[in-house]
């Protein structure tokens, strides 16, 4: 992917993203400029910068125009609108958050002892999430990335809900579409509770019997959801979320044009809510070390387009990251920017250099007269920082 100003778009390139903008435009979907006109049309409407795929820019004087696709043709609402503010919204979310975990203990309380889960309580959740992901998808997002070192099994399926909400949203999905989806990654885990607690809950590597054994958690989950009668694709996000395009995911070994978009949508964002956990026998990585390892498993194991339509949605560091300033000063994202993704609001609590903590205060990197920068996202046990107590204390009403 390259970053170009907006001048140096030329028909027949592709065009993956709006990267900087002074309007609130969205790209309908990604796709090849098809003329100066569908250029015009984004510079009018403000658009500064684009990302371009240059290695599918087309040679016009072979390529017949009508399989040309203009990348926009008027201006869209903003797709990250925010009804509410972030700190509004925490509290409710918290609640949510924490009542969504209690229903994932019920429900494997449920079937451990025979019993169907109640799925129209599952759905009720997932549309709460919803219903909060579009007030302020900051709130649920930030709580999403704070959690507890041996909460992964519970947490775990409630933070896929929760961005792949946020994902369907971005690509613009439709409520029930998106209620569906939100419901099927709630419940994608689900089988687990048929895997013996010595695996699941065994922290060093497994062994190639006991991995045997717990891939089959795919198959129940895929079994508990489509018997529930959530629906078809609920059921292939359960069942189907280990796939891999090349064939090389469990259980079914299914691949390519076998996997629906959906799929190919929460088999990104389960590795990658994976990947950026602490657990108790492992430090989660950043979110940046965690897309550069989704990029190197594309095309062969993920959808490339799909992936960098999720980077765009969530940010390179996504609300409730903790950063480091070119000050020192050592915060957590507390706020997205859309329109200039490198400059969210932090809030600040902690000096790196000093080595001491400082008056909480936000800082809008995008505010003109703040002179400060993201350096890196950082681990809290880095400077022997307690997230969850600070995000408790201070960022809750």
């Amino acid at each position: 992917m390259k970053t170009i100003n907006i001048k140096e778009l030329q028909p027949g390139m592709f065009v993956v993203g709006v990267i900087k903008q002074a309007g609130h435009v969205r790209v309908k979907n990604q796709g090849w400029v098809r003329d100066e006109k569908g250029i015009n049309n984004l510079i009018h409407s403000g658009v500064l910068e684009v990302e371009i795929d240059p290695d599918k820019t087309l040679d016009q004087s072979k390529t017949e125009p009508e399989i040309i696709e203009e990348v926009i043709t008027s201006a869209k609402p903003d797709p990250w609108h925010k009804s509410v503010s972030v700190e509004a919204e925490l509290g409710q979310a918290v609640k949510m958050y924490e009542q969504a975990k209690q229903l994932q203990e019920k429900a494997f309380s449920d079937i451990k002892e025979g019993r169907k889960i109640d799925i129209a309580e599952f759905k009720e959740t997932a549309s709460g999430f919803i219903d909060s992901v579009f007030r302020n998808q900051d709130a649920l997002a930030c709580i999403a990335r704070i959690r507890e070192k041996d909460g992964y099994l519970l947490e775990h399926s409630l933070n896929v809900s929760i961005l792949m909400s946020i994902f369907a949203k971005h690509l613009g999905f439709d409520r029930e579409l998106i209620e569906e989806l939100a419901t099927g990654a709630l419940l994608h885990d689900i089988g687990k509770i048929k895997i013996p607690d010595d695996i699941l809950q065994k922290p060093d590597k497994l062994s190639e019997n006991e991995f045997a054994i717990m891939r089959e958690h795919a198959k129940y989950s895929h079994d508990i959801v489509k018997d529930s009668g959530l629906g078809e694709i609920a059921a292939e996000i359960a069942g189907f979320h280990h796939e891999r395009l090349d064939g090389t995911g469990y259980p079914y070994a299914k691949q390519g044009d076998e996997l629906s978009q959906y799929v190919r949508m929460v088999s990104i964002i389960d590795v990658y809510d994976a990947l950026t956990a602490d657990r108790v026998y492992k430090v989660g990585m950043t979110p940046i070390q965690a897309f550069k390892k989704l990029r190197a498993g594309c095309p062969h194991e993920f959808d490339g387009d799909l992936l960098n339509q999720f980077i765009h949605c969530i940010g390179m560091y996504p609300v409730g990251t903790l950063v480091k300033l070119k000050s020192h000063r050592v915060g957590i994202v507390a706020a997205s920017n859309p329109t200039s993704p490198l400059q969210p609001i932090v809030k600040v609590f902690y000096n790196a250099k000093n080595m001491f903590h400082v008056e909480v205060r936000d800082v809008d990197l995008s505010d003109k007269r703040i002179d400060d920068e993201l350096d890196a996202a950082v681990k809290p046990e880095e400077f022997g920082l307690d997230l969850i107590k600070f995000f408790r204390h201070s960022m809750l009403p």
